[in-house]
């Protein structure tokens, strides 16, 4: 018998439990950087092992009565009609369960919707397809376009790992300040989605929706348009600069002489 079929099993085995593996492992939600982002992680895990409870008793019980009420070993079925007792209890311990889940959801997403004592307000457009950024009472706006070469586009170079995430013009934040997005579309409907901020909000014409996120770390977080926009809905990314306060300021202030200039 070869061993290699045995060999390449141990090595699946063992590269799927390595650290590195887990490390790149991206199927559930990201952590984030902002406090909502946490928030919305630790319900969605919340959620998740209630469900994971939920499933296991289902399971159990049908389990049970698969294999020990069967018909080889002789079971016979009960007869009854009606249970009032059974009845009501199948449907207050639901009613509950949801109850007890909606509590800390409303709770996280009325903290999602609280824009107020910000401080900076950033608008943004979404257009077929790019990004435009208004900072809002500092006389600075420009348009964020993907940056991406067209020969790798086109399959004529090697992609690199930020293939379509790449914008010309990044959009600039200082962290530990309440920043509110404004957030609308000249044209189409678009999605200003980054992930790590927590932030998911639709850009409608003639409609303004608000969002908020008060970063913690310096640093670069990317996202997408999250909603079908036209044939180039896929290159319109989004990346978000991070940056202290004073490299923000200092950023804000060169970019407004530029902006004054041209």
């Amino acid at each position: 018998m070869s061993l290699k079929p045995l060999q390449t099993g141990v090595a699946f085995v063992l590269a799927f439990l390595s650290g590195n593996v887990w490390a790149d492992y991206t199927l559930n939600m990201t952590r984030g950087v902002t406090s909502i982002s946490h928030d919305m992680y630790r319900l969605h895990m919340t959620i998740f092992w209630v469900c994971v409870v939920i499933g296991i008793a289902v399971f159990a019980v049908m389990f049970y009565a698969i294999i020990y009420h069967r018909h080889s070993i002789g079971a016979k079925a009960a007869h009854f009609h009606e249970n009032t007792t059974v009845e009501i209890i199948w449907t207050i311990i639901p009613v509950l369960i949801l109850v007890a889940m909606a509590v800390p959801a409303t709770k996280v997403l009325i903290k999602m919707n609280d824009t107020t004592d910000s401080d900076l307000t950033i608008k943004v457009t979404g257009y077929q397809w790019r990004w435009e950024y208004e900072y809002m009472g500092k006389g600075v706006r420009f348009l964020s376009n993907l940056a991406t070469p067209a020969e790798q586009i086109k399959n004529r170079d090697v992609k690199n790992p930020l293939y379509l995430l790449e914008v010309d013009k990044p959009l600039v934040v200082p962290i530990g300040k309440k920043i509110r997005f404004l957030t609308t579309a000249s044209d189409v409907i678009h999605s200003w989605w980054v992930p790590a901020l927590g932030i998911k909000k639709d850009a409608i014409p003639g409609s303004i929706n608000e969002a908020w996120a008060k970063i913690e770390k310096v640093g670069i977080y990317r996202g997408q348009c999250a909603e079908l926009c036209g044939v180039n809905h896929g290159f319109m990314p989004i990346v978000v600069d991070a940056r202290t306060p004073e490299a923000f300021e200092e950023w804000l202030s060169q970019q407004a002489k530029k902006d004054a200039q041209s």
